[in-house]
């Protein structure tokens, strides 16, 4: 009976074992895939953001009223073109709160990945995010003052409250 028990034991200890191998490729195949995903993901925001930048006439450029209102898609408008965050994907709608909320510390692509709902273990997701906090401060919504800190304009940084020190 012992024999049995250990000739069970050891087949089960096996099949274990092949299916942690099993387990560690699919993961491994998986991140690889969420890779590609991504990095098309992002291929592809920049192309339409491209795009959209094209169809705006150069005499149209300074003036928000006459632009095309910004599509489902993810693109972000310039900050002189666009009055409210709301104008903004929910993305980055949560990027802008998560500034604010940083105050003068400034926001970190680390941060901002979670905020998003990524895993802030991946790079790749990480460099996204950081590409989303870049594109934000190339349109105008957000500062980089130190490097990889991303903070709101100074004009925006305390809406409705008075300035410190300055008198009205």
């Amino acid at each position: 009976m012992r024999a049995v028990l250990e000739t069970r034991r050891k087949a089960a200890a096996a099949e274990v074992k092949q299916l942690e191998a099993e387990l560690e490729r699919v993961r491994a195949a998986l991140a690889e895939a969420e890779e590609v995903h991504w990095c098309r993901v992002i291929g592809l925001e920049q192309y339409l953001e491209a795009l959209a930048e094209e169809d705006v006439p150069a005499d149209v450029v300074g003036e928000g009223s006459r632009r095309k209102p910004v599509g489902p898609r993810r693109a972000v408008p310039h900050r002189r073109q666009a009055s409210e965050v709301e104008e903004l994907s929910p993305h980055y709608q949560a990027l802008m709160a998560a500034a604010a909320d940083a105050g003068d510390d400034g926001l970190g692509a680390r941060r901002a990945a979670v905020v998003l709902g990524w895993d802030s273990a991946s790079a790749s997701r990480v460099e996204g995010a950081r590409a989303r906090l870049k594109r934000l401060v190339e349109r105008g919504w957000l500062v980089e003052k130190k490097a990889g800190r991303f903070t709101l304009p100074a004009s925006e940084q305390d809406p409705g409250a008075g300035r410190p020190g300055g008198g009205s």
